[in-house]
């Protein structure tokens, strides 16, 4: 069980941007920010990287490595996912947060 789940400063700027991309998506096709599914979309996110306190092994592998795994964070018609490194029983480090129409990770 996994005490501390941390973002890297990556992964923070990560879930800002995606923050702000559907505010501006919002604000380009209504002319309106929808702060109201941004703060939807940042909860989901949150909620989603909170299971990793509890489950961590559960989410699919991402490479070789046993403790490099990816978190499905669903969302709307698709939704997020977190790339983390388990650190040790105590520690997940977020590594990286991408939408799931993204190309892949930066």
């Amino acid at each position: 069980m996994s005490d501390t789940v941390s973002l890297t400063p990556e992964a923070a700027d990560d879930v800002e941007r995606l923050y702000e991309f559907v505010v501006e998506r919002a604000l380009a096709a209504h002319g309106l920010p929808d702060f109201e599914m941004a703060e939807r979309a940042l909860q989901a996110i949150k909620d989603g990287l909170a299971t990793l306190r509890t489950s961590p092994f559960t989410c699919r592998k991402a490479g070789s490595s046993p403790f490099l795994r990816e978190l499905v964070i669903p969302f709307g018609h698709s939704g997020y996912v977190a790339l983390f490194e388990i650190v040790d029983p105590e520690t997940v480090w977020i590594v990286a947060v991408r939408h799931q129409r993204e190309d892949d990770y930066r």
